[in-house]
């Protein structure tokens, strides 16, 4: 919270929140309409003419969608406490909110599910993903804290096992972007400098397109003679209060083939 306090001492209210919007691509006035306040008062705010009230910036702030962290910033910018908590993921009150994460990560058996915080750094996996790791020479990579970015695109990770690398990286690098611009979180740009910077060749020849091309970017990847096809979806926490919990994310890999299917299936039995 020290560096927080420092950052935000730098910059006042008003200009983090034109940031805010500019970053969201929002006109004054548009934002104005969207708080049900009016355009001149917000241009106060911005210009520092005016200092918001606490109200004021949690509703300029949720107008936004400003990540629960950086709303802590904010109201510190206009002199005022955090609105959030914010405890470590061993903190005994989130031990509720951890179980639940892992047993939805465990009710998606057979297929692998992992739970990531806000830099895409694994913090909880179910007993299917083990086995689709198996291709990752660089033990290095597998040791904690592992960034699942980074595990799937280095070339000693899974890269040389994807066989739609090309497209699959091109697909990574974009949703991290998005990120970056929607969170503005600098750790998560050099992040992407570094994957950017992987050198990158085709694993083989391409597989013909499935039905699933045509809805989302499938992770196709070679485990010894077997290709498996997935596709994957994200689930966070409803109106979390917690800064820590907001930034958790349960990432899913759902087969797009009876033959990856049938083959998840195998692995899960025998694991039982």
């Amino acid at each position: 919270m020290e560096i927080e306090n420092t950052i935000a001492s730098k910059s006042n209210a008003g200009s983090l929140l034109k940031e805010w919007r500019e970053r969201r691509r929002m006109s004054q006035l548009h934002l104005a309409l969207e708080a049900g306040i009016s355009q001149r008062h917000l241009s106060f705010v911005e210009s520092g003419r005016s200092n918001p009230s606490r109200d004021m910036v949690l509703l300029l702030s949720e107008s936004l969608s400003v990540p629960l962290r950086q709303r802590n910033r904010i109201l510190l910018a206009a002199g005022y406490a955090p609105g959030f908590s914010e405890r470590d993921l061993n903190d005994p009150t989130l031990k509720p909110a951890m179980d639940a994460v892992q047993t939805v990560l465990d009710g998606h058996a057979p297929n692998p599910a992992i739970a990531i915080d806000r830099h895409w750094t694994m913090i909880a996996a179910n007993g299917a993903i083990a086995p689709l790791l198996r291709g990752v020479t660089n033990v290095e990579l597998l040791k904690p804290p592992v960034n699942v970015l980074r595990l799937s695109l280095h070339p000693e990770g899974l890269a040389p096992s994807i066989v739609n690398l090309v497209p699959w990286r091109a697909h990574v690098l974009e949703r991290l972007r998005q990120l970056i611009d929607q969170t503005a979180d600098p750790q998560l740009t050099s992040l992407e400098k570094e994957l950017a910077a992987y050198p990158v060749k085709k694993n083989g020849p391409e597989s013909r397109p499935q039905a699933a091309d045509m809805i989302a970017v499938p992770l196709r990847l070679r485990l010894g003679e077997t290709e498996l096809s997935f596709i994957t979806t994200t689930t966070v926490f409803g109106t979390p209060l917690d800064v820590t919990l907001s930034e958790i994310a349960i990432e899913s890999f759902f087969p797009t083939d009876a033959a990856t299917a049938a083959f998840l299936r195998q692995l899960h039995d025998g694991a039982s």
